[in-house]
């Protein structure tokens, strides 16, 4: 821990120890604040502008330099945090190295596509997704399911750096036979990059067995314990919310600023008197582009709520007598 940083915590009255940021705990010190601060190609930065990136965010800052470098990396990232960009962008900048990506979902791999042809927009740059009934020749980058791409004959010796995105999710849907083949058919050497929400002990196992010496760049969630322990102290009553449960019961109090990215159904079992409570309280769903749907308990009584809500949104919330489960 840095002198400035304890200076904060003095100055501040947080518990001594613990980071300001108390987000990142990483074997990587260099940080970029901007991508004009990174050597990159001037087509690339001209893709990246144009995507309307001003600022890198805080794995883009950390990793990007790391990934270029082609050291081995594992960044622990959630949704909507930048993390395709960052290795688009890596790959990108040394386009003439083949990639191959594993994506979670034949939905997701679209979307990656997507951001690396308009990062590479000016550059030239090929990016192939494995769907059935598609095919390219010669890409620069390959995109696709771990069971796709476990069909496929891929010439491996001209990939040169692996991919696996979101790869705790994968390994949770039975994907680890797949991807230690797919491991087995690369070249020993080859750069892997590993991104991952969480880092349970599958994680970590696949790490070990094919990663040299990574980069880590991790959440680190020990500030939250201690700022438990320093407000006990101080006779706070204070407790951790943590994602334990499939189901959470609360009321206003965590309408406003939770950030629970994994719902995607939030339930009023009584609408809020308040009409910009009620924004606060549905907007806890679909978060970081993930679908959401929001379903409210109406009686006769509340009908009048509704409508002021209604009117204050100018918006119609529909009356739905299907399935909630075909929502989601």
């Amino acid at each position: 821990m840095s002198g400035g940083s304890m200076d904060y915590n003095r100055e501040h009255g947080s518990p001594e120890g613990m980071d300001p940021d108390g987000v990142i705990d990483s074997n990587w010190n260099k940080i970029v604040d901007n991508f004009d601060d990174i050597t990159l190609k001037e087509s690339l930065l001209w893709g990246i502008y144009a995507y309307y990136f001003e600022k890198a965010s805080t794995i883009q800052q950390r990793a990007t330099i790391t990934c270029m470098k082609r050291y081995d990396v594992i960044a622990q990232a959630q949704l909507g945090t930048g993390k395709t960009a960052t290795f688009a962008i890596s790959i990108l900048q040394q386009l003439e190295t083949q990639a191959l990506i594993l994506a979670l979902t034949r939905e997701l791999a679209p979307q990656i596509q997507k951001v690396i042809l308009a990062l590479g927009d000016y550059m030239g740059a090929t990016c192939h997704v494995c769907i059935g009934g598609t095919n390219a020749e010669a890409p620069h980058i390959v995109v696709g399911t771990p069971g796709r791409v476990f069909d496929i004959y891929l010439f491996s010796k001209w990939i040169k750096m692996f991919v696996l995105d979101e790869v705790d999710e994968m390994l949770s849907r039975g994907f680890k036979d797949e991807i230690y083949e797919i491991f087995q058919k690369l070249n020993k050497s080859i750069q892997v990059v590993l991104l991952s929400a969480t880092m349970p002990t599958d994680v970590l196992e696949v790490t070990k067995k094919f990663m040299r010496d990574p980069i880590r760049i991790l959440r680190n969630g020990s500030w939250k314990h201690f700022t438990v322990i320093f407000l006990k102290a101080q006779n706070f009553t204070v407790s951790v919310l943590h994602g334990s449960t499939h189901v959470l019961i609360t009321t206003d109090l965590l309408a406003r600023g939770i950030d629970v990215q994994q719902v995607s159904l939030v339930i009023n079992y009584d609408l809020p008197t308040n009409c910009e409570n009620y924004i606060h309280r549905i907007g806890r769903g679909g978060l970081y582009g993930r679908k959401g749907v929001a379903m409210n308990f109406v009686t006769e009584e509340d009908k009048r709520i509704l409508c002021g809500i209604e009117t204050f949104y100018n918006t119609t919330v529909e009356e739905i007598l299907m399935n909630v489960a075909d929502l989601i």
